[in-house]
């Protein structure tokens, strides 16, 4: 089980994420470019779990201070060619070697994007939309490997979304 994980953005996909992470355990690191929403994720974490603090989530005010011990990175970046390439790319070049990067994307195919990063093999698709992450849809989440996703990759991701209480499938690309 991965340790910390560093989410990127604060909107409601990365808030309700952060919460989920929090109470499964985890040490969540919660960024997002916007003070704003982290000002609204702190409130809404802390109403949600009914703390004045919340010893297992830190407020991040940088990628590289989100991912620095990070062992999955997961961005909630809007599902954009633009975007997914440049939080890859900064995830890429900040991350430890051992972070696992995990994007939710509907639209972009998993191989493209591993053939951006250095480390094709610790990039795993999230095939899901954000509305549908947030409210746990029925059904299996699936998750999309590149050809290049190592199989510790697969498990450490697919043992993070059962311990937030998704059933998942796996699909690897041919």
């Amino acid at each position: 089980m991965p340790l910390t994980v560093a989410i990127i953005g604060a909107g409601p996909l990365g808030r309700w994420l952060a919460l989920s992470a929090a109470r499964a355990g985890y040490r969540v690191q919660l960024e997002d470019v916007m003070p704003g929403n982290l000002h609204h994720a702190r409130e809404e974490i802390r109403w949600q779990l009914n703390a004045e603090t919340i010893p297992s989530v830190t407020f991040a005010a940088s990628i590289e201070d989100a991912v620095r011990e990070a062992d999955l990175a997961v961005d909630c970046v809007p599902d954009e060619l633009e975007s997914k390439l440049e939080i890859l790319w900064l995830l890429d070049r900040m991350a430890p070697p051992r972070t696992i990067f995990a994007t939710p994307t509907t639209r972009l195919e998993i191989d493209d994007l591993a053939a951006c990063v250095y480390r094709p093999d610790k990039l795993i698709a999230i095939a899901a939309e954000p509305q549908s992450l947030a409210c746990g849809a029925a059904g299996p989440l699936l998750l999309r490997a590149a050809k290049a996703t190592s199989a510790e990759t697969i498990a450490v991701v697919e043992h993070f979304w059962t311990s937030l209480g998704f059933a998942t499938a796996v699909e690897a690309c041919s």
